[in-house]
């Protein structure tokens, strides 16, 4: 793209993108021409997490600098967690509101297809609340219904031979082990904290729970993967 489309696409100014280049934070463009610079993709995400970086949190040139070269020297899995972390869990979209007001404008925020949100709702992995007799989803099931399309463009649909029937089992296992656990303890703790206290206790436990949920499936799934390496590269050698 040129450099007047990227312009329009991040709300920085020319004068602006030729300052990070030559900082340091963009790469150089590849020159289409002798006065003619084509930008990427690549371009148009640096440019935006940089401009997050300023104008969110408040940091500076050399700051920026620091973390962008930390990022370079991620593995690709820990820079795909980055990646995935920045597209859904941008810490401004915490603060506003992403409720989702009807079917077809949950569908058109997440791409997910007619059939399948009806079989996520059938199944529990994606639920609403009616509100004036219309559907309304929350921010999570919005995420949910995203992280899906992004499985299915990644290969892991069920045209490439990915069961779905997974998402299911594993929506009804957390499910069951919420539902236990966390009612039990509730149930001790009623009389002894005020609902105040109860209420910030349990946001906390949650965002606990679901970052130990997110980290040790990463983890059990990195060492289920090195395994199976192991095992194909042992098996060539013979």
């Amino acid at each position: 793209m040129k450099i007047g489309e990227l312009v329009k696409k991040t709300g920085v100014p020319k004068e602006t993108i030729h300052y990070y280049i030559r900082e340091g934070l963009l790469r150089k463009p590849h020159k289409a021409g002798s006065n003619i610079a084509d930008y990427t993709a690549g371009h148009l995400e640096r440019i935006l997490l940089v401009k997050e970086l300023r104008e969110i949190f408040f940091l500076p040139i050399p700051e920026i600098k620091k973390i962008l070269k930390r990022s370079r020297r991620q593995s690709a899995s820990d820079q795909a967690a980055s990646d995935l972390h920045n597209k859904y869990f941008r810490p401004l979209d915490r603060l506003l509101s992403t409720e989702i007001v009807g079917t077809e404008a949950f569908r058109r925020a997440t791409g997910l297809g007619r059939k399948w949100l009806a079989i996520m709702e059938e199944w529990g992995v994606i639920t609403h609340a009616p509100r004036n007799g219309k559907p309304v989803y929350s921010r999570d099931d919005v995420i949910i219904g995203r992280l899906m399309v992004d499985m299915d463009t990644l290969g892991f649909g069920p045209k490439d031979g990915y069961d779905p029937e997974e998402l299911r089992r594993i929506a009804d296992f957390i499910r069951g082990f919420v539902r236990s656990a966390h009612r039990e303890y509730y149930q001790r703790n009623l009389e002894r904290l005020s609902s105040e206290e109860l209420d910030d206790k349990g946001s906390r436990f949650a965002e606990i729970m679901s970052l130990f949920f997110y980290h040790i499936y990463r983890k059990l799934v990195r060492e289920e993967y090195l395994n199976l390496r192991k095992k194909l590269i042992r098996q060539r050698l013979r």
